[in-house]
């Protein structure tokens, strides 16, 4: 895989980077998508919405719940590497984000919703970086990943969240 110069990521997102179109520009990504996510989520039968595999996974609505969290952690993250903050940016903890969850009581459609007008802020945001400002990084949770990259990650990890749900709570 050809990535950017400008990519610096650390090597646990290799495999979301994987799944996202790198030949495709970064808004393409993000934009293309949202759509495959919206689409998916929004076909999900009720009946499955909190339905978990196996004891202690997440059920459905938790899983899209995660994606939107990563998405507001990360889009906040690029935004300060972006205007050149240097503050080295905590660690965010996923198992303790899901602990504190909070998906009853809300549907899945009101979810997708959610996640739709989340995206489109993302791709504001990362519509109004410059080059440099693109090519800029920082640290978080102790490791060097750049504003592009967190873009790109973002559209890889969505899409791997997908695939989980259909391959291990739809089939």
């Amino acid at each position: 895989m050809a990535l950017p110069v400008t990519f610096i990521y650390p090597p646990y997102y290799e495999g979301y980077l994987k799944r996202a179109a790198l030949q495709n520009t970064l808004l393409e990504n993000l934009r293309q998508s949202k759509t495959q996510g919206i689409d998916f989520f929004s076909l999900v039968p009720v009946a499955k919405e909190s339905f978990a595999y196996s004891p202690g996974k997440w059920t459905v609505k938790e899983v899209l719940q995660h994606c939107i969290d990563t998405e507001r952690i990360f889009a906040y993250r690029a935004l300060r590497f972006a205007r050149n903050d240097q503050t080295e940016l905590a660690g965010y903890n996923e198992e303790t984000y899901g602990k504190e969850m909070c998906c009853e009581g809300r549907s899945l459609v009101q979810m997708v919703r959610e996640f739709e007008r989340l995206r489109d802020t993302t791709i504001d945001l990362f519509e109004c970086f410059s080059e440099e400002e693109l090519a800029r990084d920082g640290v978080a949770s102790g490791q060097r990943i750049s504003v592009e990259a967190i873009g790109y990650i973002l559209t890889g990890h969505l899409l791997h969240h997908v695939e989980v749900v259909r391959n291990r709570y739809l089939l």
